[in-house]
C-alpha cells in the first residue's frame, strides 16, 4: 500500500502525554542553575523509571547510558512562585526533588540530605524544583513561572 511517504521519510514526531520540568528561582548564577538542574533531575531517573529510555549506542557498537526518552523543560520564576510550585505539586502528589539554598554550602550528599531534613516542609529556602507527571498537571504546578531564557 502506497501511504505518499518516501520510505526515508521522517517518523511524525512523538508527542508525550507527560512532562519534566525544572523551575529555578531567577536569581541564581549561571553556575548554580546549571549545577540545581543536573542535580534535580538526577532524582527523577532512579525513583520515576518510565522516564529513562533505552541506552545509545553509536555505528562502532560503543554503547553510552540512557538518558530521559523526553524533553527537559526549563523554568525559572520568582521565590513566590517558586515556593506555590512546590506546593501545588505537593498537593498533586507529583513526583519532584527540590533543592534548597543550604546545599550550596554542604559537600556530599549525607549532609545534603540533612540540610532539608533538618527544615519544615514551609520553611525551605527553594532554589530548584523538579517535577514530572501528566503534562496538564505540570503546566498547572507551574503556572506563573516563565521558559529559561
Amino acid at each position: 500500500m502506497n501511504t505518499g511517504q518516501r520510505p526515508d521519510a521522517p517518523a511524525e514526531p512523538i508527542r508525550f502525554d507527560t512532562k519534566i520540568a525544572v523551575l529555578l528561582r531567577a536569581d541564581l548564577e549561571p553556575w548554580q542553575r546549571l549545577n540545581v538542574t543536573a542535580f534535580l533531575v538526577s532524582g527523577l531517573g532512579g525513583r520515576v523509571p518510565e522516564v529513562t529510555g533505552d541506552p545509545y549506542e553509536d555505528a562502532d557498537g560503543v554503547s553510552y547510558l540512557p538518558m530521559f526518552r523526553q524533553p527537559v523543560l526549563v523554568f525559572e520564576g520568582s521565590k513566590e512562585t517558586l515556593r506555590a510550585a512546590h506546593a501545588r505539586a505537593l498537593a498533586r502528589a507529583l513526583p519532584c526533588a527540590v533543592f534548597t539554598a543550604d546545599l550550596f554550602t554542604t559537600g556530599n550528599d549525607r549532609d545534603n540530605r540533612a540540610a532539608v531534613r533538618a527544615v519544615r516542609t514551609a520553611g525551605l529556602d527553594l532554589v530548584g524544583l523538579a517535577v514530572y507527571g501528566p503534562r496538564n498537571g505540570v503546566d498547572k504546578v507551574l503556572k506563573g513561572a516563565r521558559m529559561h531564557p
